[in-house]
């Protein structure tokens, strides 16, 4: 049968409400600094794990908005905590403080909800 140079894609949207948006929360509460965060990439750019690895800083601040928490927890291992990131961010956001109080929301969600 002939596909006629289409098929049905699978559907992409996001679903906001089923995400578990208690690291951002816990984030927010503890470092107001996070809400400024414009993604404007300039973490990103001048990151040094980033230039080895596919550690996106401005991918994880995204994603810790929308809850989608499990690729923030696999990638979070990766930064080194260098601190050039929150160095160069136009809106002085401490994304270091963010990584860090990111770490510290899943060791909690180990052991209970957020």
């Amino acid at each position: 049968m002939d596909k006629f140079g289409y098929t049905i894609s699978k559907e992409r949207q996001i679903d906001y409400d089923s995400n578990n948006r208690g690291v951002a929360s816990y984030i927010f509460e503890k470092e107001p600094s996070f809400r400024l965060c414009i993604e404007c990439g300039g973490c990103s750019a001048t990151c040094t794990t980033a230039s080895f690895t596919d550690f996106s800083l401005r991918e994880l601040n995204i994603l810790i908005k929308r809850g989608e928490n499990d690729q923030v927890r696999q990638n979070l291992k990766k930064c080194m905590l260098c601190g050039k990131c929150t160095l160069v961010c136009p809106r002085g956001v401490n994304t270091r403080n963010i990584v860090v109080l990111a770490i510290k929301a899943f060791q909690k969600s180990d052991n209970y909800e957020i």
